[in-house]
């Protein structure tokens, strides 16, 4: 249970989900305004957008069917928006839980975006005071509606589940409109990773979801960063990259350890960002 009552209860069903919609159906909770909608495109952003059409308040909380919100959770993020007109989204802390054992660790650096394009997330690792960031994560996000106006999650990112770095191309349009981005360690989530039953598994390489979350990243990257350090970041990108999105450095790094499976790693990292280039130029307006 929330401190603060919530309005109004969303819960977006695939239309193949069999298992929730008879959950739903037995499910009569006293005094919950809950709505269900459905859709029936794969992936998160279908989701989401479909959820967004139902939307009737002026604060958005968004949070996954893996997580579970701590009961202070729309008390902490309302009184943030409340505090500051100027705040379009905040985010929290999600405690990652695997089995019986909580990641515990600790990052005072969370949610930023370096000049030169490298993104840090920990967002699961956040201590500290609230302050501003550049990128909130999906499974912790609040948004609002008046900052979003008609924007929508970009149908662009690529997957057929969790497509990441959905959240990163919505936090920095944000961002772009001159709205504060909030992480506050104590807006905080339970997150018990699940299962996921798409081509992105997680920690298990697959060349597809690789090639789909590099793609994702650079598109959102491009798009953001202003025209002189878009040089910067491409040099950083092929030449360094990080140990998701591979450059030549870290190659060098893995393949002692990985041997081939570095080497596929970063062929689907320079393919990843190849693709965006070229998705980026076609959405180009030429200036006159």
């Amino acid at each position: 249970m929330q401190t603060k009552p919530v309005d109004q209860v969303i819960v977006v069903v695939r239309d193949t989900d069999a298992e929730t919609w008879q959950f739903l159906a037995e499910f009569h909770p006293q005094n919950l305004p809950l709505q269900t909608v459905e859709v029936t495109q794969p992936g998160v952003v279908a989701a989401l957008n479909a959820g967004l059409a139902a939307v009737e308040g002026d604060i958005l909380s968004i949070t996954d069917d893996d997580a579970a919100p701590h009961p202070d959770w729309l008390e902490r993020i309302t009184a943030h928006f409340i505090g500051d007109n100027c705040i379009g989204g905040v985010g929290g802390r999600d405690w990652v839980h695997y089995g019986n054992k909580r990641e515990d660790g600790q990052a005072a650096i969370v949610g930023k975006l370096q000049w030169f394009g490298r993104v840090i997330g920990n967002h699961h690792l956040g201590v500290g005071k609230p302050r501003e960031v550049d990128v909130l994560k999906g499974v912790n996000m609040s948004f609002r509606t008046q900052a979003m106006g008609q924007l929508q999650f970009d149908q662009r990112m690529r997957g057929t589940g969790a497509q990441v770095h959905f959240e990163m191309a919505f936090t920095l349009a944000l961002k772009r409109a001159g709205w504060k981005m909030i992480y506050d360690p104590q807006v905080a989530v339970d997150h018990y990773p699940a299962q996921r039953f798409d081509e992105d598994q997680r920690h298990n390489f697959n060349e597809i979801a690789f090639i789909n979350l590099v793609h994702n990243e650079t598109l959102v990257l491009l798009e953001h960063l202003p025209k002189s350090r878009r040089v910067i970041f491409w040099l950083w990108a092929i030449l360094v990259g990080t140990r998701d999105n591979l450059g030549y450095i870290q190659w060098l790094r893995l393949v002692p350890s990985e041997g081939q499976l570095a080497s596929q790693k970063l062929l689907a990292s320079w393919r990843g960002r190849w693709q965006a280039q070229k998705q980026f130029k076609m959405g180009i307006t030429p200036t006159r």
